[in-house]
């Protein structure tokens, strides 16, 4: 049997949902690209499975659309946060079983929980959140936040590991964070053992909390 292709419901083709639209076409995915601009539309309409001028915040016009029976509808309506909220809450209405929306500040994300956004979105918090931390930290490669108590970091393991095994540190027990990968060269080791052993320059990805990750990094390495 045919795996069945996921259904993507895209509303806004900005910058954002724009780039959102061609790495969901480059994973092989069933995509419905909505937006008021035509020459929006147009410029994506060979990346979409369907692209549609409409109001997405017409009740009417989404449920013509059977955006209900999608697997997930992701808003992202640039600073039009008016539309962007109105359209959040319709797709809930109708009974959109998952939605994401791009919030643009603190008071349009308090919106979006309110009506029932499963997620929300920060692209330009997240991704000035992770170069902060590359540029603060030589040993952060990249910085990931789960919620505002956790994240995932990868850092670079220094010559003070270099040679021990993950048992010999006791990572966890010391730190309480979680090594579930390592990056050596082209290899990644996921969920590796105890008995595996770290070399200088190798990519550590680590989950724990925000204190915990901070105290590895300061004082683990």
């Amino acid at each position: 049997m045919a795996t069945r292709l996921k259904q993507i419901g895209l509303i806004g083709l900005g910058n954002f949902g724009g780039s959102l639209c061609k790495e969901f076409a480059e994973l092989n995915t069933e995509i419905l690209a909505i937006d008021r601009n035509e020459d929006r539309v147009d410029a994506y309409s060979s990346l979409a499975t369907h692209s549609v001028v409409a109001d997405s915040t017409d009740e009417g016009v989404l449920k013509s659309l059977g955006v209900r029976n999608f697997d997930l509808v992701i808003v992202s309506l640039g600073d039009d946060i008016q539309s962007s909220i109105l359209t959040t809450l319709v797709l809930k209405e109708i009974g959109v079983k998952t939605v994401w929306a791009k919030a643009q500040s603190k008071y349009h994300r308090m919106v979006l929980e309110k009506i029932g956004a499963d997620r929300i979105i920060h692209p330009e918090r997240d991704i000035a959140k992770r170069l902060a931390h590359h540029v603060v930290s030589e040993k952060i490669i990249d910085y990931i936040e789960l919620s505002p108590d956790h994240s995932i970091v990868e850092l670079i393991a220094t010559p003070k590991v270099n040679q021990k095994t993950l048992g010999h540190l006791n990572i966890r027990a010391k730190y309480g964070c979680n090594i579930v990968g390592i990056k050596k060269g082209v290899e990644i080791i996921v969920s590796p053992s105890a008995d595996v052993i770290l070399s200088e320059g190798d990519t550590m990805i680590i989950i724990g909390t925000n204190d915990d990750l901070k105290r590895f990094e300061d004082r683990g390495l």
